[in-house]
Protein backbone atom coordinates (compact mmCIF):
# COMPACT_ATOMS: atom_id res chain seq x y z
CA UNK A 1 0.00 0.00 0.00
CA UNK A 2 1.54 3.43 -0.62
CA UNK A 3 1.06 6.46 1.11
CA UNK A 4 -1.37 8.24 -0.65
CA UNK A 5 -3.28 5.08 -0.75
CA UNK A 6 -3.56 5.67 2.97
CA UNK A 7 -4.67 8.92 2.57
CA UNK A 8 -7.56 8.04 0.34
CA UNK A 9 -10.74 5.51 1.32
CA UNK A 10 -13.96 5.06 0.51
CA UNK A 11 -15.50 5.80 3.38
CA UNK A 12 -15.01 8.31 6.34
CA UNK A 13 -15.77 7.69 10.18
CA UNK A 14 -18.48 10.08 11.39
CA UNK A 15 -18.02 9.26 14.86
CA UNK A 16 -15.13 11.88 15.35
CA UNK A 17 -17.31 15.11 15.42
CA UNK A 18 -15.18 17.88 16.73
CA UNK A 19 -14.58 20.86 14.65
CA UNK A 20 -12.86 24.50 15.00
CA UNK A 21 -15.21 27.56 15.37
CA UNK A 22 -12.65 28.96 13.53
CA UNK A 23 -13.28 26.83 10.36
CA UNK A 24 -17.10 26.84 10.84
CA UNK A 25 -17.53 28.49 7.60
CA UNK A 26 -16.68 25.87 5.58
CA UNK A 27 -19.97 24.45 4.24
CA UNK A 28 -17.77 21.99 1.81
CA UNK A 29 -18.86 18.65 2.37
CA UNK A 30 -17.82 14.95 1.45
CA UNK A 31 -21.11 12.88 0.45
CA UNK A 32 -21.21 9.45 -0.91
CA UNK A 33 -25.04 8.86 -2.44
CA UNK A 34 -25.15 5.58 -1.59
CA UNK A 35 -24.82 6.44 2.01
CA UNK A 36 -27.48 6.94 4.64
CA UNK A 37 -25.23 8.80 7.25
CA UNK A 38 -25.36 13.04 6.61
CA UNK A 39 -22.33 14.13 4.13
CA UNK A 40 -18.95 14.73 6.53
CA UNK A 41 -17.66 18.30 6.33
CA UNK A 42 -14.03 18.91 4.46
CA UNK A 43 -12.49 19.49 7.28
CA UNK A 44 -13.39 16.53 9.31
CA UNK A 45 -12.74 14.18 6.24
CA UNK A 46 -9.20 15.54 6.19
CA UNK A 47 -8.47 15.14 9.41
CA UNK A 48 -10.13 11.50 9.49
CA UNK A 49 -7.87 10.85 6.60
CA UNK A 50 -4.96 11.57 8.34
CA UNK A 51 -5.26 10.39 11.75
CA UNK A 52 -5.98 6.51 9.64
CA UNK A 53 -2.24 7.79 7.44
CA UNK A 54 -0.57 7.87 10.73
CA UNK A 55 -2.18 4.65 12.27
CA UNK A 56 -1.89 2.80 9.05
CA UNK A 57 2.34 4.03 8.69
CA UNK A 58 3.66 0.78 11.54
CA UNK A 59 6.44 2.90 11.97
CA UNK A 60 7.16 4.11 9.00
CA UNK A 61 8.66 7.35 8.25
CA UNK A 62 6.28 9.94 6.17
CA UNK A 63 8.16 12.36 4.16
CA UNK A 64 6.89 15.01 1.74
CA UNK A 65 3.53 14.86 3.33
CA UNK A 66 2.50 18.43 2.85
CA UNK A 67 2.74 17.74 -1.24
CA UNK A 68 1.49 14.64 -1.09
CA UNK A 69 -1.69 16.21 0.44
CA UNK A 70 -2.18 18.92 -1.62
CA UNK A 71 -1.46 17.30 -4.73
CA UNK A 72 -4.29 14.86 -3.36
CA UNK A 73 -6.87 17.73 -2.64
CA UNK A 74 -5.92 20.04 -5.75
CA UNK A 75 -6.22 17.75 -8.46
CA UNK A 76 -9.88 16.71 -7.90
CA UNK A 77 -10.66 20.07 -6.64
CA UNK A 78 -9.26 21.96 -9.79
CA UNK A 79 -11.02 19.36 -12.24
CA UNK A 80 -14.84 19.61 -10.31
CA UNK A 81 -14.28 23.85 -10.65
CA UNK A 82 -13.45 23.54 -14.42
CA UNK A 83 -16.18 20.97 -14.59
CA UNK A 84 -18.66 23.18 -12.96
CA UNK A 85 -17.36 26.08 -14.97
CA UNK A 86 -17.92 23.84 -18.42
CA UNK A 87 -14.38 24.33 -18.93
CA UNK A 88 -14.01 28.07 -18.84
CA UNK A 89 -10.90 28.68 -17.68
CA UNK A 90 -11.16 32.13 -16.71
CA UNK A 91 -14.43 31.71 -14.49
CA UNK A 92 -12.76 28.74 -13.38
CA UNK A 93 -9.45 31.05 -12.30
CA UNK A 94 -12.04 33.38 -11.08
CA UNK A 95 -14.30 31.15 -8.78
CA UNK A 96 -10.67 29.51 -7.10
CA UNK A 97 -9.16 33.19 -7.06
CA UNK A 98 -6.18 32.37 -8.76
CA UNK A 99 -4.37 34.24 -11.70
CA UNK A 100 -5.39 32.28 -15.04
CA UNK A 101 -2.12 31.85 -15.91
CA UNK A 102 -1.48 30.03 -12.34
CA UNK A 103 -4.80 27.80 -12.69
CA UNK A 104 -3.17 26.93 -16.01
CA UNK A 105 -0.23 26.09 -14.99
CA UNK A 106 -2.02 23.96 -12.39
CA UNK A 107 -4.25 21.93 -14.62
CA UNK A 108 -0.61 21.10 -16.89
CA UNK A 109 0.96 20.01 -13.87
CA UNK A 110 -1.68 17.36 -13.08
CA UNK A 111 -2.33 16.56 -16.71
CA UNK A 112 -6.19 17.95 -16.65
CA UNK A 113 -4.96 19.76 -20.09
CA UNK A 114 -2.78 18.97 -23.20
CA UNK A 115 0.57 20.52 -22.14
CA UNK A 116 4.29 19.97 -20.97
CA UNK A 117 4.11 19.28 -17.51
CA UNK A 118 6.91 21.84 -15.91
Amino acid sequence: MTERDLLSSDTYSSSDTRASESYSHLTGTLADPAASSPPQPLREAVETAMRRYFEHLDGSQASDLYAMVMAEVEAPLLACVLEHTEGNQTRAADVLGLNRGTLRKKLKQYGLIEGDAP
